[in-house]
């Protein structure tokens, strides 16, 4: 039996204009919304693809909940 990777929804805010692309192109990243430094998006699995989209950029907030409203609707 194959588990299903966690879904995380994530807002992360930033110094200066994010990485949108980079984040957009990140593995297990969906849904990206930007607002000024506010990243919004889905990431399911490891962070560690988002986490490395970031590299180099000043992260001042991060937030993350498991989207089990996602989860449900697949």
């Amino acid at each position: 039996m194959v588990k299903e990777q966690p879904t995380q929804r994530v807002e992360v805010r930033i110094v200066g204009k994010p990485p949108t692309r980079q984040i957009e192109q990140a593995s297990g990243v969906s849904e990206v919304e930007c607002d000024g430094p506010v990243v919004r998006c889905l990431v399911t699995g490891s962070f560690q693809p988002f986490l490395e989209a970031l590299r180099g950029y000043e992260v001042i907030a991060l937030q993350s909940v498991p989207a089990t409203s996602v989860q449900e609707g697949r």
